[in-house]
């Protein structure tokens, strides 16, 4: 499986137009969106049709740039899967995830955060191979230290660790944008607005 995954473009359409090119090029079989893609549920317009009109498919989770509500219209118009809190299999690929933030005017608590990575990888834990998608990068990692004023995630952090997922993908971090880092089993990386390729 290829995937091409991205966060934080804050309702550029010129660059979702040029992510949704990348993912026609690279021919991938999925286009996983970690939320901020909205710049506070204003521009919303052709930000997912760039990709729908590629045949790609998408998955998103909605950022602390846009509401709850804004991701599941924009789901539901488009014909996407929103995976807060719920995840899907491809294959033997599970994905689950988690949005909103531990900052910011869609705030989530940590056992929020927690709790929805928890329950969307009950229907998943039996695949071989698990991704769990995020905003917020976790507590305790290099991203967290790009950035004096947006913490870490515990939540996101305690998943990691009870979880195991083999990848984790998030955003958030500008500055930390394309880290990627080991903690415990678990592959992570900041995939940020130019995106990254992941191949499973």
């Amino acid at each position: 499986m290829k995937i091409l995954a991205f966060g934080d473009i804050h309702g550029d359409s010129s660059q979702a137009e040029k992510l949704a090119l990348k993912a026609e090029k690279e021919n991938v079989d999925l286009v996983v969106i970690c939320g901020d893609f909205t710049d506070f549920d204003k521009s919303i317009d052709n930000i997912i049709g760039h990709f729908k009109q590629k045949n790609k498919k998408v998955l998103l989770i909605p950022g602390n740039h846009e509401s709850f509500a804004t991701a599941d219209f924009l789901a539901e118009f488009y014909n996407v899967k929103n995976i807060h809190g719920y995840s899907v299999r491809y294959d033997d690929v599970g994905i689950f995830g988690a949005g909103g933030a531990n900052v910011g005017p869609n705030i989530q608590s940590e056992s929020e955060i927690f709790l929805n990575l928890k329950n969307a990888f009950e229907k998943i834990k039996y695949l071989d191979k698990k991704i769990m998608v995020t905003h917020v990068h976790p507590s305790d990692s290099k991203m967290e230290k790009f950035s004096h004023f947006v913490p870490g995630s515990t939540g996101v952090k305690k998943a990691i660790d009870m979880l195991q997922p083999n990848i984790l993908l998030c955003s958030h971090v500008h500055e930390a944008e394309g880290i990627e880092e080991k903690i415990g089993k678990t592959r992570v990386i900041n995939v940020g607005r130019e995106g990254k390729i992941i191949e499973l």
